[in-house]
């Protein structure tokens, strides 16, 4: 049999593998409240945004519902959905390595357009921005004109491989993953604040100022992790735990250790 490559399964993945295990165990039933995302992430020895990643994944795949204010329960479901089953298989980038890659990229790219850009590109910026102030837009309407924002930056540099590039690597929030986190996390204010931040890049860049616009775009970029890593706000726990909540968290210690 020929060999295959081996790939390192993504962070996120394992952890959501290893949630995904206690619950068919029903270490952790229907109904009952996954330990907070804190605590996950010390007891793994991971970043809480990747212990967010995976009960996003887990909760597209329909095992677990986040409740804002409250915590992550679990969800009894039908076993063996096979568009589920395929889903979890798909295992996108999570939404953070994609802005991190995204903040390291595109940020390179404003150093550039800070000393070529032109009146025209100025112009094709600024009618972006207008329309982003528009009243009444849709998430989807600000998201496309979020991409033609960071895509026309790009073009600034007349590389149709860079610009396209820059496309690709903004379609990745169009994944299920990424489109669950945004809704828990963008709202008008957040979209108010983005659009400000996009108005520091444009101003950088018709200055001239590479060096600025390179430090706001990843200044934005940084903000947008920011922003997609406010917590659950889980409250105080269910007043049914006690000895078998314990005992259930033991037993995320236990398989944590073996891994």
């Amino acid at each position: 049999m020929p060999l295959e490559a081996v790939e390192s399964p993504r962070l996120y993945r394992q952890i959501a593998d290893q949630l995904r295990h206690l619950i068919d165990r029903r270490e952790y039933p229907a109904g009952g409240r996954l330990p907070p995302e804190r605590e996950l992430a010390e007891k793994l020895g991971v970043s809480r945004p990747s212990v967010r990643e995976a009960l996003i994944a887990l909760e597209v795949e329909g095992r677990v519902r986040i409740r804002m204010g409250s915590g992550v329960y679990v969800v009894d479901r039908p076993a063996g959905h096979p568009a589920l089953a395929a889903l979890a298989e798909e295992a996108p980038e999570g939404p953070f390595e994609v802005l991190k890659a995204r903040e390291l990229i595109e940020s390179a790219v404003c150093a550039e357009a800070g000393s070529t850009a032109g009146p025209e590109d100025i112009a094709s910026l600024d009618d972006i921005l207008a329309r982003m102030r528009q009243p009444g837009l849709t998430g989807d309407e600000l998201v496309a004109l979020d991409r033609s924002f960071h895509v026309a930056i790009a073009s600034i540099l007349s590389n149709a491989v860079l610009a396209r590039f820059v496309g690709m690597l903004f379609d990745q929030r169009i994944n299920p993953y990424f489109r669950q986190l945004a809704s828990y996390f963008e709202n008008a204010d957040s979209w108010r604040e983005a659009v400000e931040e996009h108005r520091d890049i444009r101003d950088a860049i018709a200055a001239g100022r590479g060096d600025a616009a390179q430090a706001a775009m990843r200044r934005h970029l940084q903000r947008s992790q920011e922003r997609f890593s406010q917590s659950f706000g889980e409250g105080p726990p269910p007043t049914k735990a006690g000895r078998g909540e314990r005992g259930r968290e033991g037993v995320v210690t236990r398989l944590i250790r073996k891994t």
